[in-house]
């Protein structure tokens, strides 16, 4: 279930922030979040309104995401599916 785009995977990367960037910045609410695997970032899912982490994907081309917290998968953006 691999995909080539794990590559772009940074080990060790951190969340930057313990919210959704933007919507901290803004005041927004998430449902759930998302932290890039390339740099960190962190984004509320396509259930939220914002679909921050998506957009971080879309402005930025980092393909992989994590769970926050909670639950144990990845999923790429450009494969559009779930990957080892």
């Amino acid at each position: 279930m691999g995909c080539e785009h794990t590559k772009d995977i940074r080990p060790g990367v951190k969340p930057k922030t313990e919210g959704c960037e933007e919507c901290l910045k803004t005041g927004g609410k998430w449902v759930a979040l998302r932290v890039c695997q390339t740099c960190g970032h962190v984004g509320c899912c396509d259930s939220s309104e914002g679909k921050h982490a998506r957009k971080h994907f879309e402005k930025t081309g980092h393909p992989i995401i994590k769970p926050y917290e909670g639950e144990d998968w990845t999923w790429c953006y450009i494969d559009d599916k779930y990957v080892d």
